[in-house]
């Protein structure tokens, strides 16, 4: 009889935890007879609480979602990166409220709806349509979801991470927001952009990637990837000497700048050093940064991430991924012989290792 009752109060435990953290889960959907895509709001637990009503519920809905057509991208999203992924799908006039909020999204929370529709040179009407565009009631309807967006996390961590979270929650809600971000990033990516970056990567005389912060370890990586390419590469973490390194560029020089933000003031001030001495400067950064403006070429990364409040963790990855693509690039474009010079090199490192052990 106790075991039963043990076994009752668990049930309701997990119970009242699976109402307590419920999460919003938002399912992109793209429409089978349409090009435009919309956004299916319902609210999920979390996938480690393991009581069978939930399990069935669960799998019902996997059912559902199996059965719909073409394949759901599912992804945890809230309001600022369904912001981001609807922009395709946005008139003129709301993509430009769009990009103000998305901007400065602390300042849309406390501005008026006059106040906003006037930042993105639109008229109130339209700053209305935007918000029923992402399925709330209206403009101050819309400022709510967008605080509760900005409160969600916990601050210099994680946004999509709370204090409360286990180990298993935390690290799941982690990869599972890699993962449909760098799905963001790709279905976002200017191909022609990076067929164009390719080029002038292989058409250079020399190369050089800076990068500052958490981007510094990404153009560090860059540095190695194409250090065995045959071809000089340098990378500097000091800023003076990426100042010295900027100035002493030519033309046909290639000068890779990386950068989440775009706002770091030394690294758009490097892109102004670089084109002065004729150099070309590819930036790896976001669109409508001071970077992306100064830069000759920009690879747009548009990550909904934070880095001003949140440990930079997705930003990170995707660059780290778009270097990998532009170093096969490289190494496709240079053709067969080439590679038996990349077939040199690892020949040459095998004795730095030890021997595989089956």
């Amino acid at each position: 009889m106790n075991d039963i009752c043990i076994g009752k109060w668990q049930l309701i435990e997990n119970l009242q935890r699976i109402r307590s953290n419920l999460t919003k889960l938002k399912v992109r959907c793209l429409s089978y007879f349409h090009e435009k895509s919309q956004v299916i709001h319902f609210s999920l637990c979390q996938l480690s609480v393991t009581s069978s009503i939930f399990s069935q519920k669960l799998h019902r809905f996997l059912l559902l979602m199996k059965s719909l057509k073409p394949r759901l991208n599912c992804v945890y999203m809230n309001t600022l990166e369904q912001l981001q992924n609807s922009l395709d799908v946005l008139s003129k006039s709301e993509k430009k409220v769009a990009q103000v909020i998305l901007d400065s999204p602390h300042t849309a929370i406390h501005s008026s709806i006059a106040t906003l529709a006037k930042m993105a040179n639109v008229s109130e009407p339209t700053v209305n349509r935007f918000c029923h565009r992402l399925n709330t009631k209206g403009f101050p309807d819309f400022k709510l979801h967008l605080a509760q967006s900005l409160a969600n996390g916990t601050p210099y961590v994680n946004r999509n991470v709370e204090e409360s979270d286990s180990v298993i929650s935390y690290t799941n809600k982690i990869f599972e927001s890699v993962m449909a971000n760098l799905e963001t990033v790709k279905s976002n990516l200017d191909i022609t952009t990076i067929n164009r970056a390719v080029d002038l990567l292989t058409q250079a005389r020399k190369l050089s990637f800076f990068g500052l912060g958490a981007s510094a370890a990404v153009a560090h990586d860059a540095m190695n990837k194409f250090f065995r390419f045959n071809i000089p590469v340098s990378y500097f973490d000091d800023i003076v000497m990426q100042r010295m390194s900027c100035i002493n560029s030519t033309e046909g020089d290639v000068v890779v700048l990386i950068s989440h933000t775009g706002r770091t003031k030394n690294l758009v001030e490097l892109a102004r050093l670089a084109r002065e001495n004729d150099a070309t400067v590819i930036a790896i950064t976001s669109t409508g940064s001071l970077l992306a403006q100064e830069a000759s070429l920009s690879i747009l990364l548009d990550v909904p991430e934070d880095t001003d409040i949140y440990m930079p963790m997705v930003s990170r990855i995707a660059q780290l991924t778009i270097i990998d693509v532009l170093a096969t690039g490289f190494t496709l474009r240079r053709g067969s012989k080439f590679r038996d010079n990349l077939k040199k090199v690892k020949e040459a490192l095998r004795d730095s290792r030890f021997d595989k052990h089956d």
